[in-house]
């Protein structure tokens, strides 16, 4: 795109989110700068300025400025198809990653150094090859949240716009349980505990910074957590449960703790620390498990993901066994840490 453009919302994408709206048009162009966008009011929507947590309503004018970021195919009248290899390669690979799938929803364990969705020099990336799964009606199975590129784990995927629109709901009333595996440089004291700061986005250095409330895109962010296991005073097993969903949330606030993830290239903040041998310098953050009511209104979806291979050799290493975990008495839970004392 070279110039602005102004694109009208159809019926399908009534209730949209705008920032999904911008995801499902334009692949390419990632949250962080959306975000900026949208704070300088560059994107707008009637001609008014918005939040991306705005929804869009059928007839409402989007305003859309000049970004240079790729197209979805569309979009796009002379889109380049894709080679039939390609997408047997993609659908393979999904169906690989695939721990519960019916006909409402997949969920899928998203390897570390994958990305959810497109950006700058990527090729390839989870969103992208979902297409492999468009039905002949054009329609492809939706993301209904993200994980960090080199976060691994469970990600939720729509098969339906509606099955899309209930999980998102469901997110956004917190009526889901996220549980997370981590890795941390020393043991946290307390040993459970439950953390509450305002995070902002640091744009220059892609990162968040825990900031003061009421500073300018400062978003109130709570995390639970508690020390499963540890190796000595060097490293701990940590579950952590995120009760708002702010982006790097449970990366930042490891590291507010002072004790950041292991191998977390953006948020480890331990001069002349050093990492133990035979121990990947990757991040060490797994989207553990899942609860989320099932969008037909019947049952909960409730899966979990093995430990990817470069966390698993650091449990053997340390002699951690994963099935010590009882996630019915060890997964942390705020009514148990009403007492806790608030970071």
């Amino acid at each position: 795109m070279a110039a602005i453009e102004q694109r009208k919302v159809t019926a399908d994408e009534a209730g949209m989110r705008l920032d999904r709206w911008f995801k499902a048009h334009f692949p390419g162009l990632g949250f962080g700068r959306l975000q900026k966008l949208v704070r300088t009011g560059q994107v707008r929507v009637d001609g008014k300025r918005i939040e991306c947590s705005t929804r869009i309503a059928t007839g409402q004018i989007v305003r859309i400025p000049p970004m240079g970021v790729e197209v979805h195919a569309d979009d796009k009248n002379n889109a380049r198809p894709r080679s039939t290899k390609l997408i047997e390669d993609d659908r393979q690979a999904i169906e690989e990653m695939m721990l519960f799938e019916d006909s409402h929803v997949m969920v899928l364990n998203k390897p570390a150094g994958l990305a959810v969705q497109g950006g700058s020099g990527l090729t390839r990336h989870l969103d992208g090859m979902l297409d492999a799964f468009t039905d002949q009606k054009g329609d492809k199975p939706r993301l209904v949240h993200r994980l960090d590129r080199e976060t691994s784990g469970i990600i939720l995927v729509a098969k339906t716009r509606k099955a899309a629109q209930e999980m998102t709901k469901a997110f956004r009333h917190r009526n889901t349980q996220k549980v997370y595996w981590a890795m941390l440089a020393g043991v946290p004291k307390p040993k459970q505990g439950r953390i509450s700061t305002y995070l902002a986005r640091d744009d220059e250095e892609e990162r968040m910074r825990v900031v003061k409330h009421g500073q300018d895109d400062a978003q109130h962010a709570v995390s639970l957590y508690s020390v499963f296991e540890q190796s000595a005073q060097k490293l701990s097993w940590v579950t952590m449960k995120p009760i708002t969903g702010r982006t790097h949330q449970l990366r930042a606030h490891a590291a507010h703790l002072g004790h950041p993830i292991i191998g977390d290239d953006k948020y480890f903040n331990i001069e002349n620390w050093e990492l133990p041998g035979g121990i990947q310098n990757r991040l060490h953050l797994l989207a553990r498990r899942i609860r989320i009511p099932h969008p037909s209104g019947t049952g909960i979806i409730d899966v979990s993901a093995p430990l990817p291979p470069h966390m698993q050799q650091t449990w053997n290493l340390l002699g951690f066994n994963a099935s010590d975990y009882d996630p019915e008495a060890d997964d942390p839970d705020e009514a148990e840490l009403n007492t806790a004392r608030k970071r």
